[in-house]
């Protein structure tokens, strides 16, 4: 079996034997620069997105340091939705099936039994991953004892923040030890979620790390002009030309959702729809209609965008830009994974300007079509109409300091003026053309 870098950290042969397994040679950068930290006892704000390496980057060093013949609570990993508690959970159960003295790891999420799990509590578990709700009210039950833990991860905290369960975290990190290890992980660092970090964290390291690129290189980034038409129409053409694999329509908003979802079925069309008024049997149900391939299209809410690993999707439609363009990149990474392909379209209309000139600064290459009939159409440039009229402007600009007024006015003067003006700028213009 080939040698992995991470040998480097010192880690425990079962972990690196189940890295090895998992293919892992090369630590990322977050895993370069996270692992030593964890490991020398440090509180860390990592601020990453998507696609960096970060749940490993913390669960290593967290198992390296978990110590198996303590029966009791060690590490608390929280997530803001069941699926990336789960996702986390499972990942861990991967490195810790090597280990030669069983890590207990136990997943603690909403729509499950919650009477069932406090009776199966009798024996704490070394690691806990959950939602911060269900984790909570196991605190409150008196059935999870966390103040044994050292460690506390919060990942995806401005989602946190977002879907309201920030409350719930602050009451799970009162409970635990003063002395509390807190990783925290945010795609952003909004001004609300400062305070919270401001109580727990003190002099905590501040690791930033953005994604190699902005977007997968193989994703291919379409624009769809809407110039007024009904978006229904647009999005049900879209679909209806791509044939996709399984693809995904972005909204940004739950009513917005619902209402795409219900124009494309009313069009015949089978929809699944994720957002965060499904209730927890609703979605855990969507979630295994999905996984079975039940669906070749889901409509959501950037719920799915985050937190939520959907296997196999081909295109991704952005019925909508996202208000934060970090949602953008997001939103697109749902497609194009695992050495596959995928296609990003983006129907957008003319308020939506300053936002593509700001993706395309950072690196998205779009190209500009139009859909006919069933057929796509290149549109050339976005906004070649812009360049051209700059152009214009600065010619004018150029051939104004050009022609020079006469001292003395004779009469038709203007007319020459007019003329000679003419003249520079066809000039100016052949010059432009040659070059």
């Amino acid at each position: 079996m080939s040698e992995t870098k991470f040998e480097r950290f010192n880690l425990k042969p079962f972990i690196i034997k189940s890295v090895k397994e998992l293919g892992f040679f090369e630590p990322t950068e977050i895993q370069e620069r996270l692992i030593p930290t964890v490991l020398k006892g440090d509180s860390v704000i990592g601020q990453s997105q998507t696609g960096t390496g970060k749940t490993h980057a913390y669960v290593l060093p967290i198992l390296q340091r978990v110590d198996p013949s303590k029966e009791a609570v060690q590490a608390v990993i929280t997530a803001p939705t069941r699926e990336l508690a789960t996702q986390i959970y499972h990942e861990i159960l991967k490195i810790t099936k090597n280990a030669d003295e069983e890590i207990t790891v136990r997943l603690f999420i909403g729509g499950t039994d919650k009477q069932r799990t406090i009776e199966k509590l009798k024996h704490q578990p070394q690691v806990v991953v959950g939602t911060p709700g269900r984790i909570n009210d196991l605190i409150k039950e008196q059935a999870l004892s966390v103040y044994t833990a050292s460690f506390l991860v919060i990942d995806e905290a401005d989602l946190m923040l977002e879907m309201g369960f920030l409350e719930d975290v602050d009451q799970i990190a009162s409970r635990m030890a003063t002395d509390l290890q807190m990783l925290v992980f945010s795609a952003t660092i909004p001004e609300k979620l400062k305070p919270f970090l401001k109580k727990y964290m003190e002099n905590p390291k501040y690791i930033s790390v953005a994604p190699e690129q902005k977007a997968a290189a193989n994703i291919e980034h379409y624009l769809l002009p809407s110039r007024h038409r009904d978006k229904h129409e647009l999005v049900y053409q879209a679909l209806s030309t791509y044939n996709p694999y399984l693809a995904i329509v972005f909204t940004n908003t739950k009513k917005m959702a619902d209402e795409v979802a219900d124009a494309l079925i009313q069009k015949g069309l089978k929809i699944g729809r994720i957002h965060g008024d499904l209730s927890p049997r609703e979605r855990k149900k969507m979630m295994r209609q999905i996984l079975d391939l039940e669906y070749q299209y889901i409509v959501a809410t950037d719920l799915a965008a985050r937190g939520i690993d959907i296997q196999g999707v081909s295109h991704v439609i952005n019925y909508e830009l996202p208000t934060d363009l970090d949602f953008y990149i997001h939103r697109v990474g749902r497609t194009a994974r695992a050495g596959f392909s995928g296609i990003a379209l983006t129907i957008y209309e003319d308020k939506d300007e300053d936002a593509l000139n700001k993706l395309e600064k950072l690196g998205i290459q779009f190209n500009h079509v139009d859909l006919r009939g069933n057929e796509w159409v290149d549109l050339g440039e976005r906004n070649k109409r812009n360049k051209r009229q700059k152009q214009v402007n600065e010619i004018d600009l150029k051939v104004k300091t050009m022609v020079k007024k006469p001292k003395k006015v004779k009469p038709g003067y203007k007319k020459k003026l007019q003329q000679e003006t003419e003249s520079l700028k066809r000039r100016q213009k052949r010059m432009n053309k040659k070059k």
